[in-house]
This record gives structure tokens, sequence and C-alpha cells, in this order.
């Protein structure tokens, strides 16, 4: 049996093409791309035909069996994809697969995909007879600490590099789902070109219609800005966006601001506290300027606030998350209108 880390699969199938590959993980974007380059790969050995079989309910596993026998009676070599979407095949499908495990044809190359299996199923008897039959590609999920590597290496391929700081910013932007973070690499290498990537360049690139809104508020509130922070909190509530997405906001800036301005009492400086709570661009330098500006014990105190405005924003409790939402704006602005129940003796005047 070979078993072959997704990273050095491109590596291997440039050199051989094994009969059998079982591709397995609940990494989606991983597991898609390993197949993608078993099946290119089959075509360049000219498996000039492909056979795909989704082993669901009541799929029928003589189907499979036939077909591995018929194969040498049509003159062409084939790719024979057979996927097990639960990764549990009934009995009859576990003698099936030992079966065809023991008899690979030489026309054909196979590839089985499953999902992330337990320990149980990879000490089962027929996935031991695929495995030992051909080689194995598990898919794991790259961590968030390892995350901003796979990021440069992928920007490497497309003649791309980026600072530590740039690679640790596209990672948070991904917000650690793999499709979305090769999504926004594909992006860089259309709109900057080749080489070392400037770090704003790349913030500008990144940043989407999405994201724009609550970025751009969360620097208002930052600056102390109180008039854009209300015109964006009424942009975004007359075009009908969930109040969930703002107040998710303020509770990530609510935290940051906290810690931020706990490592500057420690000793660190301010511009270092905001790099190490992975704040970035514009957003970064209000961070900065506001953990200067407002009291630190405002921050501490909206925490409660915070929680009851999170239930108001998803229909618990009685009040207008909206209203509530630009209390808390024009507190950390420092200009409240009203005392927050929690900040009635701490609001900044």
């Amino acid at each position: 049996m070979t078993q072959l880390r997704a990273e050095a699969l491109a590596g291997h199938l440039a050199k051989t093409l094994a009969p059998l590959y079982v591709v397995h993980g609940d990494e989606p974007l991983l597991a898609l791309e390993a197949g993608d380059a078993i099946r290119a790969a089959a075509r360049r050995a000219g498996c000039e035909e492909r056979d795909v079989f989704v082993a669901e309910q009541g799929f029928r596993w003589d189907a499979l069996l036939a077909g591995n026998a018929n194969l040498g009676l049509f003159g062409t070599r084939r790719l024979v994809d057979l996927r097990i979407p639960t990764g549990k095949p009934s009995v009859e499908g576990a003698k099936a697969l030992e079966a065809y495990a023991a008899n690979p044809s030489p026309d054909s190359v196979t590839l089985v995909t499953l999902p992330k299996l337990d320990k149980a199923t990879q000490a089962s008897a027929w996935f031991g007879a695929l495995t030992s039959a051909g080689v194995e590609v598990p898919v794991w999920p790259v961590s968030r600490e390892d995350l901003p590597r796979w990021i440069g290496e992928r920007l490497a391929r497309q003649g791309q590099k980026a600072s530590p700081d740039t690679l640790a910013f596209l990672a948070e932007a991904s917000e650690g789902n793999l499709l979305a973070a090769r999504q926004e690499i594909e992006k860089l290498a259309l709109v900057l070109p080749g080489g070392s990537l400037d770090h704003d360049a790349v913030v500008a690139a990144v940043a989407d219609v999405a994201r724009y809104d609550t970025a751009a508020l969360s620097e208002a509130w930052f600056a102390g800005d109180a008039g854009r922070a209300l015109r964006i909190l009424s942009v975004l509530r007359d075009e009908g966006t969930a109040p969930v997405q703002p107040v998710w906001q303020l509770s990530e800036d609510v935290r940051a601001l906290t810690l931020v301005q706990g490592l500057v009492a420690q000793g660190t400086p301010a511009a270092v506290a905001v790099r190490q709570v992975r704040v970035w661009g514009a957003r970064a330098k209000a961070l900065e300027r506001a953990a200067s500006r407002i009291p630190r014990d405002v921050a501490p105190a909206l925490v409660p606030e915070v929680a009851r405005l999170d239930a108001l924003s998803k229909g618990l409790g009685r009040g207008d998350p909206w209203d509530a939402l630009d209390a808390v704006a024009l507190v950390l602005c420092g200009r409240p209108a009203r005392p927050l129940a929690a900040l009635a003796d701490r609001a900044p005047r």
C-alpha cells in the first residue's frame, strides 16, 4: 500500500499512474483537486472513456463488477470513477469492493472517492483491500495556523509572493475556508502583477461588496466619526441588510478593542498590539487611534449590551436592534445620545 499526502500527488502523477486511487477526507476543495488531478493524468495515459458510478441507496454493485470484467472487450482504456457519498457501503457493497480490488482490470484506472472515514471504517476489510491494491490519498483540513503557508505556496505557483502580514490577512479574510482562499488567490493573479505583492494593494483587491459596508462601519466608529457611522447603519437598514451582520462586526470590534487596550496596558506598542489581534488595513489604523481615544473601561462594559444586541438581531427579546446599534455606535464615537444600561456611569462625555 502507498499513502500520499495531497501535496505530493502532482509529483507522483508526473512519474507514474497507479491502477487504483482512494481519495478520502472532509476537505472538499482538496478532495476535488486530487480527483481532478487523477482524472487528468488518466486522460493523458489514454483513458478515453469514463464510467461514473455513485453508490447511493439502491446502487447495483454487480454493475460495477460486470463493467470491470468487460473492459478488455472494447479495446480502449477507461477511467472508473466510483463515488461513495456515505463512506459506508452495504454488506453487498463491501464484498463487491473486495472482489473488485482483488481483480483489477489492466485496461482501467479506478478512482474511489469517499468522505471523512472513522477509524472503524479505515480498519474494514473492504477499505484495506482498496488501499492495498492502489494509492491512498487522505485529504486533511488545513489548520488556521497552517493556512498562511498554504496560501503562500498557492501564490508561488502563479509567480507571486507576499509578506507574512499579507499572508495572515488573506488567511483571516477567507475565514479558514479553502475554497474562498483559492478564489481570492486566483483573483490576485488577475488584478495584480507577479512578484512581491504590496499589502495595501492586496487589501484593496480582496475587499468585496458584502464586507465593504461593515468594514466601513468598523472604521467609522473606531475613528469616532459618529455621522458616518449613523449614515452607514441607515444605508444597511434601508437596503434590507440583516442586523446580524453589523452586530457581528460590533462584537468583533469590541473584542479587538478590549484585547488591544489590554496589550497596550502591558507595554506593547499599539501598532504591534493591533497586528497581534489580526486587524488590517484602514480598520487597523482606526483601531490603533481608538485604543488611545476610548477609555479602557468602555469596551468591557459594552459586552452585556452586545450580547443583548445579538439576541435582538435574532428576534429574541424586545426592542429594535437598529436603534440599539445606533446607540452603541455613538458610545464608541464618544457621543452617547443616551446612557446604555451597562454604561450609565462609564460612557465618555
